[in-house]
């Protein structure tokens, strides 16, 4: 297939048509519109336009489908995430410019290897008029991505990591905690004990069986209150986060995965909680008991 015979064929038949070597994994997201005011023309201020995007992202090779592993693949959302930051920072005149930051936003996870954007404006003539570019990290097409916001200075989500006793996540009081995480106003995640204390683990039978009672509590304390979602995995606690959800912890996943730093066992949910504070780079870890006992002090508790 030549190059004419693919110019208007959608990113995906491109990005298949000009590989060269072994194929790449592809995540795509396609016919995204947003009402977005851009433009150049002064007919073009002030007014929203519609405009459609599709995008490739081709990826480097992983594991992720041989044990069914979410974290270890490039989530969907990188592509619409890397949309909406770039219409939320400033207005552009040019489809060019909106698309080379979104390239560089989308290659900007060093498991990016290619990506392709096509940006068409729907409402400016009867049919569609637009761009499309191809950025790669490779050395070939490295000098063309220019990074217009470096990873290193992209705000990231902090969410307050706080470990609830079982006194406060189903006593009495458990409806006031409940309402004081969610007054925080900051992403929260949720670290539960078990309902009944652990003894150390002696074998991984044993160490598996008191993570379960753990999530056997994460999942009665989110099914008490809808504003409480369960996750289990770093992408969707990374999600939530972004997203200021409020989120209770089912621990099993991550700490079974740990191969780096090791968690510490279900016998103790505090040290769990400051260690997914610092695997999460939280800046904030609060264990409730002792002199923080009550939920109105909850929020003294922030920095």
């Amino acid at each position: 297939m030549d190059e004419t015979a693919i110019a208007f064929e959608l990113p995906h038949a491109r990005a298949s048509a000009t590989h060269v070597g072994p194929p790449l994994d592809r995540i795509s997201v396609r016919d995204y519109t947003r009402d977005v005011e851009i433009g150049a023309f002064r007919s073009e201020r002030g007014v929203t336009q519609r405009i459609r995007f599709n995008v490739v992202l081709e990826v480097s090779h992983h594991a992720a489908a041989e044990d069914d592993d979410v974290d270890k693949v490039i989530s969907y959302d990188t592509i619409t995430e890397a949309i909406e930051a770039e219409l939320a920072a400033e207005r552009v005149n040019l489809l060019e410019t909106l698309a080379e930051r979104i390239a560089a936003r989308c290659l900007a996870d060093p498991r990016g290897v290619r990506v392709f954007v096509r940006i068409e404006k729907l409402d400016r003539i009867p049919g569609t008029l637009g761009v499309e570019i191809a950025r790669s990290r490779l050395e070939d097409g490295a000098s063309r991505i220019r990074q217009v916001v470096p990873p290193s200075t992209v705000a990231a989500a902090d969410p307050v990591i706080v470990h609830l006793p079982p006194e406060a996540a189903f006593g009495a009081d458990a409806p006031a905690w409940r309402d004081a995480l969610a007054a925080l106003g900051r992403p929260v995640i949720v670290v539960l004990a078990p309902r009944d204390p652990q003894k150390p683990a002696l074998s991984e039978a044993e160490r598996r069986i008191g993570l379960l009672s753990i999530e056997q509590s994460v999942w009665a304390f989110a099914g008490a209150d809808p504003r409480f979602d369960v996750a289990a995995t770093r992408t969707e606690l990374d999600w939530a986060a972004k997203h200021g959800r409020l989120t209770v912890w089912a621990p099993s996943h991550m700490t079974t995965a740990a191969l780096k730093h090791a968690a510490p066992g279900p016998d103790d949910p505090a040290g769990l909680a400051a260690w997914l504070g610092a695997e999460l780079g939280a800046a904030t870890v609060i264990i409730v008991g002792g002199a923080l006992a009550r939920p109105e002090d909850l929020a003294g508790a922030l920095p």
